[in-house]
């Protein structure tokens, strides 16, 4: 209370500054009591109403109470007056017992009377109603079975009611309506037959199976009329509930299994595409009954039997259960992949479920999976299995066809650009290509895995692709006319690494995406150094054969024969040209190659012929000869090379110009610049050694003993500055040990 006065007082005091802000309000003081006054006589007075109003109200409350405690009061001893009179009348029910037994006696005898008619017909009405079913008059046999059906099952409850445990008449009612029976399971006979049918008969004669439908509709509402009798009375008649509408779903269900199993027309061994032709039977009858069962079935069904989507749940599960039972045998990998392609991509396409004429009431994305992602993944495991297996032992096949091919007598296919080649990589890739294919229409992640595959199996292809090339080459050299085409079906091979590689890249640019590019880098890597090595090796051999061809020739080179007028460099220049024609059908990442290394071998061979001391002039006028002759043939190697190098920037003149730098030494007539010219010439070559020096001022044949020394002492303490792009080519070159020794004597 302290707490509202202070609240209050505060409150007062805020409102009172409020209205004494001004000093001319102070006239107004008196004005502003009398107001305040008046409100609060207002206040207090609502404040009494709402006082004696709230008294008034439990004062009346009060008084509800006291005159509802006496109306209890009241009914109390009304029911203690009410169970005394029940008590005593107890006997005078007992004894109208009699009575009631009177009345359900009355009650049966009046049911008899009424089905007195029916009952006296029963045999006639039986004939009828064998005669309607026969004759396909279905509602009207019905009906009539209806009838008696009704005359037994009212006979029946009365005798249940007189007397639920007199067994031997209720047994009579139920023999002499036995007939009955029988013709309700004939009846249930012809109704199965068009249930069956139903896809083909609601095409013939939809009005049949409306009838169909109609008689267990009327047998449904029988059914669950008895069964709530039962629950009030606890009878209900013999062969009660039928549930024919449960039967009729029981039917159809068996029927589409039926009818999907029964698609499978052939077998493995009869026909090799025996499941194509399965599933694409199984594809064509289902979307056929389905466009069927949504176009005329749902017409002749209550739109609470739901039949669509019944049937296509009945459709589903027993493709389910097919495709598990295929799944479950031992399929080969093509029967794998036409079972995943149709289990995971066909089904739900609009070839089948997502069929337009199918939509709205077919949902491809609610349908549950035909077969479990275990057994997925066991296929998938199984088929992965069976590729490596058959990808190993195509390319081994393909590598046995491509060497049968090598020692043929006849040249190898060329492309239309004219270069050799062989059907290998084409048959390699095709063969990819389709199992790639095939793995794309399944799903992506079994196309990555066909693609990594293939690419590892390419691996290791490829190592056994250089076994067989060396293999290839080496039995070449035991006999060199045999096999006749070696030289073209080497250019084949070496072509093929070329074709190999724009393949692979073509391959995974078709088949990869980005993100998985990284984790093949390396693998793709791998790959092009063993193609590059199987190109270089095969480039290599081909050099080979031309040098073989060549020996005689080199060995005639710096020899006597040579100084008097030999043509061993004609002969060199044009066997080289000779084999180069054949080269031009190598493809141009190696022919190039390969031309190059053929220029750097044939200048080396030639300052070979130069180290190995072969001759020593005699004489100025013969150094002279001889070196305008190395110069004249410098000019004949780098005009042939510039020849087989047309177009290209390679530099084709460098490396004869050793050669003429050598015959630049070997001309020199004034000795005591011989030192000057072997700096020079080693300032431009500076891996030339000492030996090489020695075995030139030898070949020259003017320089003395101590000369030599001198020379090459001098030249030991300079220092060279090495020309960047100089490829050394002195280092690959051997001078004969003993003529060291046999110099510094």
């Amino acid at each position: 209370m302290e707490e509202t006065d202070r609240e209050a007082v505060a409150t007062a005091v805020q409102r009172v500054a409020g209205m004494l802000q001004r000093p001319d309000q102070l006239d107004k003081v008196e004005q502003y009591r009398r107001r305040e006054a008046r409100k609060k006589a207002s206040v207090e007075a609502r404040l009494k109403a709402a006082i004696q109003s709230q008294l008034d109200g439990v004062r009346t409350g009060l008084s509800q109470l006291h005159n509802a405690l006496n109306d209890v009061k009241d009914i109390q001893r009304s029911l203690i007056d009410v169970n005394k009179d029940w008590r005593q009348s107890i006997n005078t029910i007992e004894n109208l017992k009699d009575v009631k037994d009177a009345v359900v006696q009355h009650s049966q005898l009046a049911a008899a009377v009424e089905n007195l008619k029916n009952i006296f017909s029963v045999p006639e009405i039986v004939r009828e109603t064998q005669d309607l079913t026969e004759q396909g008059e279905l509602l009207q046999a019905h009906r009539k079975l209806m009838d008696l059906e009704c005359s037994r099952d009212d006979l029946m409850y009365e005798q249940y009611r007189m007397d639920s445990k007199n067994t031997h008449d209720m047994n009579l009612i139920h023999i002499y309506f036995g007939d009955m029976q029988k013709l309700s399971e004939e009846l249930a006979k012809q109704l199965w037959m068009v249930v069956q049918r139903s896809l083909v008969t609601v095409r013939r004669d939809p009005t049949l199976l409306v009838s169909v439908v109609r008689i267990i509709e009327r047998e449904e509402k029988i059914d669950r009329r008895m069964l709530d009798r039962k629950k009030q009375t606890g009878f209900i008649p013999p062969g009660r509930p039928k549930k024919w509408k449960e039967k009729m779903f029981n039917i159809l269900d068996r029927t589409v299994t039926t009818r999907i199993e029964g698609t499978q027309a052939d077998t493995r061994e009869s026909d090799k595409m025996w499941l194509v032709r399965h599933l694409e039977i199984i594809r064509k009858y289902v979307l056929d009954d389905l466009l069927v069962a949504k176009n005329l079935m749902v017409q002749c069904f209550p739109p609470h039997y739901d039949i669509f989507k019944k049937l296509l749940s009945m459709y589903h599960q027993a493709l389910s259960t097919r495709m598990q039972d295929l799944a479950s045998e031992d399929l080969e990998a093509n029967e794998i992949v036409s079972l995943l392609t149709w289990v995971l991509n066909t089904y739900k396409s609009t070839e089948m479920m997502g069929n337009s004429e199918l939509a709205p009431e077919v949902d491809v994305n609610s349908l549950n999976p035909l077969i479990s992602q275990n057994a997925v993944d066991q296929l998938l495991s199984k088929y992965m299995s069976t590729l490596t297996s058959n990808i190993i032992g195509w390319l081994r096949k393909a590598l046995e066809t491509d060497k049968k091919d090598w020692i043929k007598e006849t040249e190898p296919e060329a492309d239309q650009d004219g270069y050799y080649q062989t059907t290998l990589p084409a048959i390699v890739f095709q063969m990819f290509e389709q199992n790639l294919q095939v793995a794309a229409q399944i799903s992506e992640d079994l196309k990555m895995k066909v693609l990594l595959l293939c690419l590892q199996q390419m691996n290791s292809f490829l190592t056994r692709y250089k076994e067989e090339a060396q293999l290839y080459k080496e039995e070449h050299l035991k006999n060199r006319q045999h096999p006749q085409c070696y030289v073209q079906y080497m250019i084949a091979v070496i072509n093929n690494c070329q074709t190999f590689k724009e393949s692979i890249i073509s391959l995974k640019r078709k088949y990869l995406k980005n993100e998985m590019e990284e984790g093949m880098s390396s693998s793709h890597a791998n790959m092009d150094v063993i193609l590059d090595t199987i190109a270089k090796e095969g480039c290599s051999s081909l050099l080979d054969e031309v040098f073989m061809d060549l020996e005689p020739h080199l060995n005639e080179l710096m020899t006597k024969k040579w100084l008097t007028g030999s043509n061993a460099v004609d002969t060199i220049c044009v066997t080289v040209e000779d084999y180069f024609n054949d080269f031009a059908r190598i493809k141009k990442p190696y022919k190039k190659k390969m031309t190059v290394e053929a220029h750097r071998r044939v200048v080396m061979e030639y300052i070979k012929a130069i180290m190995l001391k072969r001759i020593s002039f005699k004489n100025a006028e013969e150094r002279k000869e001889g070196a305008e002759r190395m110069i004249k043939e410098a000019d004949q190697f780098r005009f042939l090379f510039k020849k087989l190098t047309a177009g290209s920037e390679e530099d084709t003149e460098g490396l004869c110009d050793i050669i003429v730098a050598i015959a630049e030494v070997i001309k020199l007539t004034d000795p005591s610049l011989l030192y000057l010219e072997v700096s020079t010439l080693v300032s431009k070559y500076p891996d030339i050694r000492d030996d090489h020096i020695a075995a030139l001022l030898t070949v020259r044949g003017d320089a003395s003993r101590d000369m030599k020394q001198t020379i090459i002492e001098t030249l030991d303490q300079g220092s060279s500055q090495p020309n960047p792009n100089y490829v050394p080519i002195f280092k690959e070159i051997t001078v004969p040990t003993l003529s060291v020794p046999k110099l510094l004597k």
